[in-house]
């Protein structure tokens, strides 16, 4: 099948990819980003964590781990009728604390000006980008936090089954 774009013909087949198909692609990105700097072990580790109550999710995060320095947080989410509990800070401390643990040096995320923009920063979280009218009439917030060095501010949390008590050390 000949497909053209840009006044130029192309003699091959364009389609939606498969599930397969869409981990090859991933797969090759891995290939080539380990061709572009020394790194050994798995590219990425995923690190996905639920709260439950009476056996029902009622918050949880998804996180990758990838790169051996680098922390991605996919979701965080709490059940409207269970914030403000500590159960997002309890997720959060979760994998600051991981991520640590295996000298990762940046956590990295987004979120839209109707989520969690100012949770974040309160736990040191700086915006390094925004997008306007992403969706219209709102703003989606990129947001990063360094992790280590002697400058570093680490959150302190005294987490209980109750909530969580916070406050800044040095």
């Amino acid at each position: 099948m000949l497909n053209e774009f840009n006044g130029k013909t192309f003699p091959y087949k364009l389609s939606i990819a498969t599930n397969a198909e869409a981990e090859i692609l991933n797969d090759k990105m891995d290939m080539f980003n380990g061709k572009q700097f020394a790194f050994h072990g798995d590219v990425e580790v995923l690190k996905n964590y639920v709260v439950k109550d009476n056996g029902t999710v009622i918050a949880g995060i998804r996180s990758c781990f990838y790169l051996g320095k680098c922390v991605v947080i996919n979701v965080l989410f709490v059940d409207e009728n269970h914030r403000h509990k500590g159960l997002g800070s309890l997720l959060l401390n979760k994998v600051e604390v991981e991520a640590k643990a295996i000298g990762a040096r940046l956590i990295h995320l987004d979120t839209f000006d109707f989520q969690a923009k100012d949770f974040y920063l309160k736990y040191g979280y700086e915006i390094f980008g925004v997008l306007d009218n992403c969706p219209p009439g709102h703003k989606r917030y990129y947001m990063k936090k360094t992790l280590g060095g002697p400058a570093e501010k680490v959150a302190q949390r005294n987490i209980t089954e109750t909530g969580v008590n916070g406050g800044l050390i040095s």
